[in-house]
């Protein structure tokens, strides 16, 4: 056997056999104390205090924070798609004064919480200022996308083909949510803010939508507009009939003014522009009435009458040869192609149909045949 009991405790305890017999060994002690199993509770509750439970609320604090990020957010009684709500971030804020600037503006949260969300994002080094809007339907995270996209609020503006310069600076300031900077200035003092000192304005805005930013200042649209013109005026003289009688792009410029106000009938501005450079090219006056009713100004009351076309100002080409001193529309991109690549025609005359549309000639005798058809109704 390799054991026994101890005979003074009852207890089982290690035996040695010496030949038949069996004896406690030598040094132990007369019994072995008793180890009962340890008690693990302890343990468990600080790891359930330490680890289990903080990732229980942190995995449930993640959920929360997705939902939230995923969720719109409260905006002001009457914000709507059309009337969003207008919120400027000043340059060089920092993530806190923008949090701070978007809950003063009525953004439904905490600015603390925004402000969280900013620099859990790994984003808010990325905002950028400028004047935004937020519409119905914005979430946390479109929001900051936005920010960090730098998708201010724009505004368009559009100058309509064959306007004068007048009208030009009537809708600019008229146009909401731009900052005015050229009410009370001159027309000489608009072209230099913007640029182009010593330039007449006339026709040189090129009639297009601009979109601009919200609260950018108007002379920025008429920036825009001219360096468009003169980026279209280029293109347009570098592809110029070589047989054109124009010596210069203001010239072409002139020209395609007087097509736009002539026709709005795309087919019959290539052949007016034909028409116009033939008389250019023999020296003979264009006669054209819309530089006469330039030429009298705010004065003209909407009836072109005989006696205007024999008073002489510098843009009545009755009575004086070439081209007007100045452009007297903003013409579109047809126009100015029609000046510069005018159709290759006979015709030397032509005139209004009544429709839209022009009937042309090539003798005096034949024009004469068709006024009398077309205006005078014989």
């Amino acid at each position: 056997m390799k054991g026994g009991r101890d005979p003074a405790s009852g207890r089982q305890g290690p035996l040695r056999e010496r030949g038949a017999r069996l004896s406690w060994p030598a040094g132990l002690p007369a019994a072995l104390p008793y180890l009962a199993p340890a008690d693990t509770k302890p343990v468990m509750r600080i790891f359930k205090l330490l680890v289990l439970y903080p990732l229980i609320l942190a995995v449930l604090a993640a959920a929360v924070g997705m939902w939230w990020l995923q969720q719109p957010l409260r905006l002001p009684a009457g914000t709507s798609a059309e009337r969003p709500l207008d919120v400027t971030i000043a340059s060089g804020a920092s993530a806190q004064s923008i949090a701070q600037t978007l809950a003063d503006a009525g953004v439904g949260a905490p600015a603390e919480l925004l402000y969280a969300w900013f620099r859990l994002s790994g984003e808010s080094r990325d905002m950028k200022a400028g004047s935004y809007e937020f519409a119905p339907g914005t979430t946390p995270r479109t929001l900051l996308s936005k920010l960090v996209r730098g998708e201010q609020a724009l505004r368009s503006i559009k100058l309509v083909e064959g306007w004068n310069v007048r009208q030009v600076l009537q809708a600019v300031p008229s146009a909401t949510d731009l900052r005015q900077d050229i009410e009370g200035l001159s027309q000489a003092d608009i072209m230099a803010l913007i640029g182009y000192p010593g330039r007449h304005p006339e026709g040189r805005f090129f009639p297009d939508t601009y979109r601009v930013l919200k609260h950018a200042p108007a002379s920025s649209v008429l920036r825009q507009a001219a360096k468009a013109m003169e980026e279209r005026m280029a293109q347009a003289w570098a592809q110029r009939d070589p047989a054109s009688p124009l010596r210069t792009p203001d010239e072409a410029l002139i020209l395609a003014s007087i097509i736009e106000k002539e026709t709005g009938l795309e087919s019959d501005r290539r052949r007016i522009g034909g028409v116009f450079n033939n008389r250019l090219r023999i020296g003979m006056r264009l006669q054209t009435d819309p530089a006469v009713i330039y030429g009298l100004g705010e004065g003209f009351d909407g009836n072109l009458r005989r006696n205007d076309l024999t008073e002489d100002t510098p843009y009545n080409t009755y009575t004086r040869p070439g081209l007007p001193p100045t452009p007297i529309a903003m013409p579109g991109m047809s126009s100015i192609m029609a000046a510069v690549q005018p159709l290759s025609t006979n015709s030397m005359y032509f005139v209004a149909r009544g429709d839209g549309s022009s009937q042309f000639s090539a003798t005096l005798e034949e024009h004469n045949a068709a006024v009398r058809r077309y205006i005078l109704r014989r």
